[in-house]
């Protein structure tokens, strides 16, 4: 029997490229959900006969449950993910159906893990976080530390060319994430951090070289801590080229004043506004992605540096990968852990060694000895 895999915003843009690489890779029978019925049907055509369309919005709560008891896999793309609750994942739960997402929200994954238990106890296999970053980031990062005896430091960075591809719900997601400040796990104690702020130049592979970045909350900043407590800090920052639009973002996380972030008004204008200037710079620019992970920590009794990297042209395109690969992983009966975790807990270093080499994703790693004392983030 055919597999029926399920993705909510498969019409957008990251749920189109995570439905493209599993009709690539797999022969399972994919339904793509969203709004607009005729922009939904155009895409279903241009990936193919294993991909229909079904148009489906979230708040049909009645026709979500049909549509998820019809399926053997579920994957949620429909963001943002600050405005979702987990109801998706509580009725895959309920119904017995597998389940990934590629959120990129704090707030979000927390809802999200509280139904660990409940997933464990009905046998429901459900990994979030599961796109480019988070997601292929935090693998990534997971190497790396099992590569020492004893890690220390994590420093996760990432930067985007222009939109990335990836259509105006990133545009959404980034500046809600300006809203307030987050927690970050620094010097062994829980911290907060302005958004946004304290800018770093990070060595990116071509094409970007030294690059700035900056604090930005994502999942990783709390998952990772929660994989690795031996880890003293956890170090996520973010940044865009052309880097003229890092420093439109750091004014609107540092002078408009919180009131104005807290208006849902305000972010779709500035999400509009920003979305339109990609449309133009993204020709410039290109909509590429790099990630670089640091850590470091002690191997056979020295201070060492492992440190890894990936570049892609498109960054859709690799947050396709990463959901992709986990799906048909699950599909294939090799990834099978009941409860809900970020991806770096649910996939072994081999599995993901193994699927970024089918996709031809190289991750670069290096070692370096360092001075004894930990740098400081």
């Amino acid at each position: 029997m055919t597999e029926q895999i399920l993705i909510f915003g498969g019409s957008g843009r990251i749920g189109s490229s995570v439905a493209a690489d599993i009709a690539a890779h797999t022969q399972a029978q994919i339904t793509i959900t969203g709004r607009d019925a005729i922009a939904g049907q155009a895409v279903g055509d241009r990936l193919g006969p294993q991909v229909q369309f079904l148009a489906l919005d979230l708040a049909e709560s009645d026709r979500v449950r049909e549509a998820i008891g019809q399926s053997r896999l579920v994957i949620h793309c429909a963001g943002p993910f600050p405005y979702r609750d987990a109801s998706v994942l509580k009725t895959c739960i309920e119904l017995g159906v597998d389940y990934l997402d590629v959120s990129d929200h704090r707030s979000f994954t927390c809802k999200a893990v509280d139904y660990k238990a409940e997933a464990a106890a009905a046998g429901v296999t459900a990994i979030v976080n599961t796109g480019i970053f988070p997601g292929i980031s935090n693998s990534m990062v997971r190497r790396d530390v099992e590569q020492l005896d004893q890690p220390e430091r994590i420093h996760l960075s990432y930067v985007v060319g222009g939109s990335g591809g990836a259509g105006i719900t990133v545009m959404r997601t980034t500046f809600l994430g300006l809203r307030r400040p987050f927690e970050v796990w620094r010097d062994q104690q829980w911290q907060q951090i302005k958004p946004y702020s304290d800018r770093e130049a990070i060595q990116f592979p071509a094409p970007y070289g030294r690059t700035g970045v900056y604090w930005f909350d994502m999942p990783e900043a709390f998952t990772l801590p929660d994989t690795f407590p031996e880890v003293k800090t956890v170090v996520t920052k973010f940044g865009t080229v052309p880097d003229f639009y890092n420093y439109l973002t750091w004014s609107v996380a540092h002078w408009w004043p919180s009131s104005w972030l807290r208006n849902s008004a305000v972010i779709e204008f500035l999400s509009q506004v920003s979305h339109r200037m990609t449309d133009f710079t993204d020709r410039f620019s290109g909509i590429g992605v790099a990630i670089r992970s640091e850590v470091t920590g002690q191997k056979a009794g020295e201070a060492v540096r492992c440190c890894s990297t990936l570049v892609h042209e498109n960054t859709a395109i690799a947050a396709g990968y990463g959901t992709g690969t986990l799906a048909e992983l699950m599909l294939a009966g090799k990834l099978k852990k009941p409860g809900v975790w970020p991806v770096e807990q649910a996939l072994p270093t081999d599995l993901f060694e193994q699927i970024m080499e089918s996709r031809g994703l190289k991750i670069h790693q290096s070692w370096e000895p360092i001075q004894s004392n930990s740098p400081k983030a």
